[in-house]
């Protein structure tokens, strides 16, 4: 357990790579992946990188469990008086409490262990005066009182008691019930877990098969912790068999070498009581973490055992979350083809419909056969302008209805494509063709102002609208155009129409293909997650 610079630089790294790991897609896996990732950060920042940093730092003793076991009794009792509040009501507390001997208090006063919860602490007032102190940052309660619950949005708190009762080297820290039905509470005490150097699991004579305490068994088996169990509210006359049938439980598990302690029912166990229970009932626990913190081998073997219990555990841990972030990846990449691919096709199609002279049909096509006898250049303008933008509305249609025919099934697409937006798409499209007519009128005008052959401006943008949109059944339109440009002036026109046209075709999908993946490019789903975090824990496999 000596420090090991190296060590420490490689799991800062790989802290980094966990914290950098997202998996926003709501693909199968992925909230096992988040909680995972949440429990690893956990582990990393509350436990395993301060425990490293400072091997000689007090033990951490986590009383956990479910609701009702007696955790807050039990703590009391250790400490022997009553520093955490017990009773039914106990579900609703924010504020875990953490106990130690004054001379460690600073080891829990700064952020070394659970950075992530502000510090309320007390001095027990002395001759009838408040005494209490703090330092920047910290909130300090007078005289054993207990802090006010923080607003529900607000930030969760760690209350810090001393007492001189508990040894150098220990410290107790009750932690909110494990199944709380607040689920703030429940995230809460898995991360206290996650910080203990020994978990000391409380459950009761009724509820020791629960999924719950097993839950958190098979847990600490995984991580290979140093635990102890607690049977609360034990009758007498059962004490024996319950005793048995916990301790087959737990040999059938691979934890039959985990201590096991009982304590009796008794009426300090209930609600109401004094909340403390009798110092024989507690005696056998209280030696046993006494002998964890003072007897150095025994010191060093719990905090060790777990520190390298959980080391070994990233080596199995770490690759699932590489392989959710490859699959979070791979259903992005996916749905990002299927766009792309969509309105590529889309705009392969729309390019030969305008060669084709699909525009030139319905209204555009009457104001063409009735001009310019009929029919002014505005009204031929206005009418092929309204035929190219049904035409993209169209390819669009028919981009978001393959996507959709693709997607459909994928859990991820509700998450990453932008629902389709029939009238905000005709709206955008009529400002991208007018835009269009805007420009193809100045190239128009351009062209017509020539002091060599000075033209019509409207009817030279007109029949080049028509050119471009007509196909063959327009070609009179290249025929008039050049006989009012000249053949030089004609051609010209159309070669930086086409382009215009191309460009306006180009501009109209690509912005509705962007739009459809937009919030796909917001989540930042990358590769790199995958590669780093396997690289990170290679790099710590080394330095270990």
């Amino acid at each position: 357990m000596d420090v090991r610079p190296r060590l420490l630089d490689a799991l800062s790294a790989l802290r980094d790579r966990v914290d950098a790991a997202r998996f926003p897609l709501p693909l199968p896996g992925a909230a096992r992946a988040r909680r995972n990732r949440a429990e690893l950060l956990a582990q990393l920042d509350d436990y395993l990188v301060p425990r490293l940093c400072a091997p000689e730092a007090p033990l951490l003793a986590v009383v956990g469990g479910s609701t009702g076991a007696g955790k807050s009794t039990l703590v009391n009792s250790l400490v022997g008086r009553r520093v955490t509040e017990a009773g039914v009501l106990r579900p609703t507390t924010r504020t875990p409490v953490l106990v130690c001997h004054p001379d460690d208090h600073h080891w829990f006063a700064g952020p070394r262990v659970l950075p992530g919860l502000r510090r309320v602490w007390v001095v027990p007032a002395q001759d009838g005066a408040a005494a209490f102190e703090g330092q920047e940052g910290e909130e300090a309660v007078e005289g054993g009182g207990y802090q006010e619950e923080p607003e529900e949005d607000g930030p969760a708190g760690l209350r810090l008691e001393t007492d001189r009762a508990l040894p150098r080297g220990l410290a107790l820290l009750d932690a909110p019930d494990i199944d709380s039905l607040v689920t703030r509470n429940r995230e809460l005490a898995a991360e206290l877990i996650c910080a203990a150097d020994i978990w000391v699991l409380v459950t009761t004579a009724t509820r020791y098969a629960d999924a719950v305490p097993w839950h958190l068994l098979r847990a600490a088996k995984e991580y290979d912790v140093t635990l102890v169990t607690v049977i609360d509210r034990v009758p007498h006359q059962v004490a024996g068999e319950v005793s048995r049938q916990f301790g087959a439980l737990l040999e059938a598990a691979g934890l039959g070498d985990v201590p096991r302690f009982t304590i009796p029912e008794l009426p300090e166990s209930v609600a109401g009581g004094s909340g403390l229970l009798p110092g024989t009932a507690v005696a056998g626990l209280r030696a046993w973490l006494t002998q964890r913190a003072q007897d150095p081998a025994a010191r060093t073997v719990a905090r060790a055992r777990t520190a390298d219990g959980v080391l070994s555990s990233l080596s199995s841990r770490l690759p699932g979350l590489a392989d959710a972030a490859a699959v979070q990846h791979a259903a992005a990449l996916r749905l990002s083809q299927c766009a792309e691919d969509a309105y590529g096709r889309a705009l392969e199609r729309i390019r030969r419909e305008a060669a084709a002279g699909e525009a030139l049909a319905g209204e555009a096509l009457t104001h063409w056969r009735g001009y310019p006898d009929n029919s002014t250049s505005d009204e031929l303008l206005t009418a092929l302008c309204h035929a190219l933008a049904a035409l993209l509305n169209c390819a669009v249609d028919t981009a978001d209805e393959e996507i959709a025919q693709a997607a459909a099934g994928d859990p991820a697409a509700g998450e990453a494509l932008a629902p389709r937006d029939a009238e905000g798409v005709s709206a955008r499209i009529g400002v991208a063709v007018r835009h269009w007519r805007r420009c193809l009128e100045e190239l128009a005008e351009e062209e017509a102002r020539t002091p060599e052959r000075p033209a019509d401006p409207d009817q030279a943008a007109a029949l080049l609208a028509a050119a471009l949109l007509g196909g063959r059944r327009a070609h009179l339109a290249g025929e008039n155009l050049a006989g009012l440009l000249g053949a030089q002036g004609a051609l010209r026109l159309r070669d930086r129409g086409g382009r215009l046209l191309t460009e306006c075709l180009e501009r109209v999908l690509e912005a509705e293909r962007d739009r459809r993946i937009a919030p796909l490019d917001a989540l930042e789903v990358t590769p790199d997650p995958q590669v780093e975090l396997i690289a990170a824990l290679s790099v710590l496999k080394k330095e270990r």
